[in-house]
């Protein structure tokens, strides 16, 4: 069965995080939600309605039978049921919008559908950047289970502290911890295949450490906090959620934040996750052009694909950075960094683009990534 993800009407709520991905490759928990759902459904073939300039990389579905999918959420065991359980011309409905449908691609209209049906258990609805870390929490206890499930952990090595159930802390293949302090207490923690936690660490989770990436010397890390593929991360994190291939490698603080793909904070990058008079965060919100209040007293960045920071680099509390900036003058930048920014500043001149394109596959190289 073909999975088609559909962008719909959220694509442009979570910009900037998807000027360069569908909605479906955004990452929360352990998994990004096209990940989750291949596992919940059982299948490897999957298609993209979104951009049209996102479709040159994401496929667009074949003209066949399909099932439909909203895949920024996700469902309840009755729900997954219900979905499974759609019959051609069925489809669910969520709060008055399209959930799931199986129809025919090749010919789509929602005159294919002759039976809508209301949802019969909950969901968790992802609807903007923030509640990628908002949820983060309950999305790695899901994905905990659904990786885990009737699987033995890696021991963990003697040399490390630890407070909490044993079954709610799982190692992966390969993966390196010692001397470190890991605590369950306060919420799953997940280390990836060939991850490693340099000595010195101290884990609070819920925690994911996916493959292949670190915990630099001495990190300090409270759940929720999500750390995407080929990563490495230092300092002080707090409830973030990196995609992957990014690095925060060095001291310095981020707090309720997502950062995209191929981004570098340079060494004591600091990132404000709560305004001096303790009111709620502002946000730039891209379909709106405006700023607007996410009702969240902790907010910190949201920064999109290829984007960097200078050492010692200021960010204020809710700033939103868009693709490939580049950070590197004095003094805090404005909450809105826009895409291709050269300094960080409001009216600085645009990083060129063929030099831009230049670092961006000098960086991806280093991975052995096209």
């Amino acid at each position: 069965m073909q999975l088609v993800f559909s962008d719909a009407h959220y694509w442009e709520n979570f910009l900037p995080l998807t000027f360069t991905r569908p909605v479906a490759e955004m990452r929360c928990g352990i998994l990004t939600f096209s990940e989750r759902w291949k596992k919940l459904l059982n299948t490897d073939e999957i298609s993209y309605i979104t951009e049209d300039y996102l479709q040159q990389k994401f496929a667009r579905p074949e003209g066949k039978e399909s099932l439909f999918i909203t895949p920024n959420c996700i469902p309840s065991d009755r729900v997954l049921e219900q979905i499974k359980g759609l019959q051609l011309g069925e489809a669910l409905v969520y709060e008055n919008e399209l959930l799931a449908a199986k129809v025919n691609v090749g010919n789509f209209s929602l005159d294919q559908i002759t039976t809508m049906m209301d949802v019969e258990g909950e969901i968790m609805l992802f609807k903007q950047p923030t509640d990628l870390f908002s949820f983060n929490d309950k999305a790695i206890d899901f994905d905990f289970e659904l990786l885990t499930k009737g699987r033995t952990s890696q021991p963990l090595s003697s040399t490390n502290g630890f407070l909490g159930k044993t079954e709610d802390l799982f190692i992966e293949e390969g993966a390196v911890v010692e001397y470190s302090t890991l605590n369950t207490k306060t919420g799953k923690i997940y280390i990836g295949k060939n991850a490693e936690i340099m000595e010195g660490c101290h884990l609070r989770g819920p925690i994911a450490l996916c493959e292949g990436s670190k915990f630099n010397l001495g990190a300090k890390v409270y759940g929720a906090t999500t750390i995407g593929p080929h990563s490495k991360v230092g300092g002080e994190v707090n409830n973030i959620v990196i995609f992957g291939y990014s690095n925060k490698g060095h001291d310095g603080f981020v707090g309720n934040s997502v950062i995209g793909e191929w981004c570098n904070l340079g060494a004591d990058t600091n990132s404000s996750n709560l305004k001096n008079n303790y009111a709620n965060v502002k946000l730039w919100n891209y379909k709106w052009k405006k700023f607007v209040d996410t009702g969240l007293q902790f907010c910190g960045l949201i920064m999109g694909d290829h984007s960097k920071t200078a050492i010692n680099t200021q960010l204020n509390t809710g700033t939103v950075v868009g693709v490939a900036a580049n950070i590197f003058k004095s003094g805090f930048p404005p909450n809105l960094v826009n895409s291709f920014s050269w300094g960080g500043m409001k009216d600085d001149e645009k990083y060129n683009l063929n030099k831009a394109f230049e670092t961006i596959e000098k960086v991806m190289a280093r991975r052995k990534v096209d």
